[in-house]
């Protein structure tokens, strides 16, 4: 089917992400960083068959490809269900699933079962200490046995994100790249991104030629081609080794002329660009009966609004609200 989902510049949007829920288990310090956590009411959240509706009318239009997210996903109470659903949509060729992992070893297999392959997981250390001091949850053993597990099991790609933080995991990023000449895992290092009313930085962040020069210390990177599905992530490989190393570079090299997503965040708005407080509320039409050619039209206008780029390397104010309410 042809896509209709092509922006003002040319863009075929065909990859949707989902936040269903604005909940999680971790306090990760670059996700909500010292400031209270204002949750969502329960009945501003979309249900599932909300959610499954607009999947379907957006598959119709050109979707192909879903992540779903949060907050943590798997907090939320029958998520293995909806996954199910999801993977009955004909037209969608991608689904995967972003997790912190604390909890995904016991639902390894309905994820296999249900025919789930591929994960994102969030790991920004090696060290037990270090994970606390960065999610606030001594859970480093249980995330690391989650994806061991999933290894064993055969799922793939497996992809392990590592925010890179100044003076925080910095010394690690060399060690965590060397994981890929043991393990088929993708470790992507991702720029850390400005997100609602941080407090000023002490420490400037890491840029992504920085955290390549030191990935470069091991021994020398080779591209790897990019692929149909593929996100944003510059991929590399060492010689010989069964993983790859990604590197995601929203500030310093954004990859706007690429970008092919909309993000539909847990409160029913559909978000063109994350690094943009500007979205569309499709929850009212869908909860005040709105037929699925107005619902349709929406996601339309919602791809029409996607600007060329967005603003952080200009000075302007960078997005305002929690990542976990937008699905990163």
């Amino acid at each position: 089917m042809q896509n209709s989902l092509i922006d003002t510049y040319k863009r075929h949007i065909n990859y949707l992400r989902i936040s269903i829920t604005d909940r999680c288990n971790l306090r990760c310090i670059y996700c909500a960083p010292g400031m209270p956590i204002k949750k969502m009411p329960h009945e501003s959240i979309l249900r599932y068959e909300e959610i499954l509706r607009l999947v379907r009318i957006g598959a119709r239009l050109g979707i192909t490809k879903v992540r779903v997210t949060g907050g943590e996903p798997l907090v939320r109470k029958g998520c293995c269900d909806f996954l199910e659903k999801l993977t009955r949509i004909r037209q969608l060729a991608d689904i995967s699933l972003t997790t912190n992992g604390v909890l995904l070893k016991r639902h390894l297999p309905r994820l296999y079962e249900i025919g789930i392959r591929r994960l994102n997981i969030s790991m920004d250390t090696r060290s037990p200490e270090k994970y606390k001091k960065i999610t606030g949850i001594p859970a480093f053993d249980r995330v690391w046995g989650s994806i061991h597990t999933a290894m064993e099991m055969g799922f793939s790609p497996i992809k392990l994100n590592v925010v890179a933080l100044n003076g925080i995991n910095d010394n690690e990023l060399a060690d965590l790249a060397r994981l890929t000449f043991s393990y088929p895992l993708h470790v992507r290092f991702i720029e850390q991104m400005p997100f609602g009313n941080q407090p000023p930085e002490t420490r400037q962040p890491l840029l992504a030629p920085d955290i390549r020069s030191r990935i470069e210390s091991i021994a020398p990177l080779f591209p790897v081609s990019r692929e149909a599905n593929d996100g944003p992530a510059r991929r590399y490989r060492f010689s010989a080794a069964p993983g790859e190393i990604g590197f995601i570079a929203a500030v310093s090299q954004h990859f706007c002329e690429q970008c092919n997503r909309l993000r539909l965040t847990a409160d029913g708005r559909l978000r063109p660009c994350l690094l943009s407080d500007q979205s569309l509320d499709i929850k009212t039409a869908l909860r005040n009966g709105a037929a699925d050619d107005t619902l349709a039209g929406i996601f339309l206008s919602a791809v029409a609004s996607k600007p060329r780029k967005h603003g952080l390397r200009c000075g302007c104010t960078p997005p305002s609200g929690q990542m976990g309410a937008i699905g990163g």
